[in-house]
């Protein structure tokens, strides 16, 4: 190429033409000058193959699951935390932006929502409201860095945050100093029976801005109960109770005017455990047990 473009140089030299006014000697030393520089370039680009070339972040798709874990029928409930209903369904455009928390040591080994042990170093989350087991693609607004997780959780029960990772999912994230960022949440479908996606990093930061919300000011903790039922009399309530055995107690309310006696499995310390608890109580065979809580 290089040689192609000396005898075109050469040729413009020998061939154009001079007027009166000097246009033609301006003429081939443009056309020159011009053919150099392409000259130049193509030696930048084809010759030195040791120089350093720009990064490329190669396209990442989604994990395919061949062999989908069923949802965890006891988890698509509704339930009540801290006086607020929550309503789990299948959300495939679920596609959200808000603060991301995580949780580790407390937990760790607890069973989660569907039943399987809470590993804090695995990359695990917790969500409101997804089907469980679910996948969901989390991306760190502030850094770019994504991972693919197996949401098999409840929470977080904080209004202003929209998942829990788990402490392996945070490290990935780079949120564990923070402890609370940025992401979006992308809802990827059902998850595999066993383990959740590979890590997807991106070096490159996320291509929109959001005003970061102002942090959640600290909640009182809140005790957590199992309503397994619920009376306008209490023999059926005590009788309720004595089935299902300890720790079930009978607790009276005045409810519109209305004297009720509620079924209570409790105290618990937080929702997991409780949700871990109501899950045991459906399988009992009370497939209306709630979560409830106080503080």
């Amino acid at each position: 190429m290089r040689a192609t473009l000396a005898a075109m140089a050469n040729a413009i030299v020998l061939t154009a033409p001079t007027s009166r006014f000097g246009f033609g000697k301006s003429l081939r030393g443009l056309l020159i000058l011009g053919l150099f520089s392409l000259l130049a370039a193509c030696a930048s680009v084809g010759g030195e193959r040791g120089g350093s070339a720009p990064a490329v972040i190669a396209a990442t798709a989604p994990p395919v699951v061949d062999d989908p874990a069923p949802i965890v029928t006891g988890t698509m409930r509704p339930y009540q935390i801290k006086g607020r209903w929550y309503r789990p369904e299948e959300q495939p455009g679920y596609d959200e932006v808000g603060l991301a928390s995580w949780y580790g040591d407390q937990f760790n080994g607890r069973p989660t929502a569907t039943g399987e042990r809470f590993d804090m170093h695995a990359l695990t989350a917790a969500h409101k409201t997804l089907p469980l087991p679910g996948l969901v693609e989390v991306t760190n607004l502030t850094n770019g860095r994504r991972v693919v997780l197996r949401v098999n959780d409840r929470g977080p029960f904080v209004d202003s945050r929209i998942i829990d990772l788990s402490r392996g999912a945070a490290e990935q994230l780079d949120l564990i100093g923070k402890g609370v960022g940025e992401v979006r949440v992308r809802y990827l479908g059902r998850a595999p029976r066993l383990g959740g996606g590979p890590l997807l990093q991106a070096a490159a930061p996320a291509a929109r801005s959001i005003p970061r919300p102002a942090p959640a000011l600290p909640e009182p903790p809140s005790t957590f109960w199992v309503q397994a039922g619920s009376f306008g009399d209490p023999l059926p309530a005590r009788l309720m109770a004595e089935g299902i055995g300890a720790p079930a107690s009978v607790s009276a309310a005045n409810v519109g005017g209305r004297e009720l006696y509620r079924v209570l499995v409790g105290p618990w310390p937080d929702a997991n455990a409780a949700e871990a608890a109501r899950q045991s109580v459906v399988a009992r065979g009370y497939a209306d047990a709630s979560l409830i809580s106080t503080r």
